[in-house]
């Protein structure tokens, strides 16, 4: 009988098939598997490469590899900086979520470290930056009438800067941004007042004025505060409340457009139509 060998042939075909499948796999594998250049670098090496990345503006790049540095060699001075190296290379490659969460975790893990109050102030403007939207800079948009939740928490995180580090080289920087986002507050709250004035709830838009200057005094747009008490009281027929606002306005801003009748404007059916239109034209210019 001369059937029995061919077991074993058979055996041998499927071994070869299989090693020829399994080696041609491992070969397409490594064709297709990319490879981290970075994996296995010494820290001092890694470090460099990320810093010499970020100098050369590749942010992506850099916040890679600091990252794969962090993973690999958690502590030490090197994995400190590059933590406040990544979160700064995440913010100029407008990945403002995860600056944030770098920044947060660095704070969290270094509370009393050298560069935490930098960490702060970095917070700080990618807050700003994450009410900077494409839409605002395409149609160059009013960002008081946007959420301001995100300006807000900036506004906390340069607050911390200037009283925690009234000496640090952040705190005058911090300090006019908070001017400046104070006023984008105030104007937020001027442009609701515009609204309810528009919409005859003269109530609602002198509670709105009223808690502008209560809540932002001295901001640039206080006058317009003013004017729109003046606005509303006479609309509500109190006549010595709105005698009393004008008054106020005829001796702090005497060029107010109120006074001779031509503020607030109605916006165009464009404007009303357009949800990306400005409201600046409501706005008065800022006082001196």
């Amino acid at each position: 009988m001369t059937s029995r060998p061919a077991l074993p042939r058979l055996l041998l075909i499927v071994l070869v098939v299989a090693l020829a499948t399994g080696s041609g796999c491992a070969r397409i594998g490594k064709m297709f598997k990319k490879g981290d250049k970075n994996e296995g670098v010494p820290v001092e090496q890694l470090y460099d490469r990320g810093h010499q990345s970020l100098m050369d503006e590749n942010y992506n790049t850099a916040a890679e590899t600091f990252q794969r540095l962090i993973a690999q060699y958690p502590y030490g001075p090197y994995a400190e900086q590059a933590q406040v190296e990544m979160a700064y290379g995440q913010f100029k490659a407008g990945k403002h979520e995860d600056a944030i969460s770098s920044i947060d975790r660095f704070i969290r893990t270094y509370p009393t470290h050298r560069n935490t109050v930098y960490m702060y102030y970095l917070r700080g403007l990618s807050n700003s930056a994450r009410n900077t939207i494409f839409l605002q800079r395409a149609f160059a948009l009013d960002t008081s009438n946007r959420d301001l939740t995100a300006p807000q928490q900036a506004y906390n995180d340069f607050s911390i800067v200037a009283e925690r580090y009234p000496n640090s080289r952040y705190a005058a920087d911090a300090r006019q941004r908070m001017v400046f986002l104070r006023n984008q507050f105030a104007r937020h709250e001027i442009n609701t007042g515009l609204y309810y004035l528009r919409r005859g709830a003269w109530v609602a838009a002198a509670d709105r004025s009223k808690y502008l200057l209560e809540t932002y005094p001295q901001s640039e747009y206080q006058y317009d505060a003013v004017a729109i008490l003046a606005e509303a009281y006479t609309r509500l027929g109190n006549q010595t409340l709105a005698d009393d606002a004008k008054r106020v306005l005829q001796q702090n801003d005497p060029e107010h457009p109120w006074l001779s009748g031509g503020w607030p404007k109605d916006p165009s059916i464009f404007q009303r139509l357009n949800p990306f239109a400005r409201e600046k034209r409501n706005v008065s210019r800022p006082a001196n």
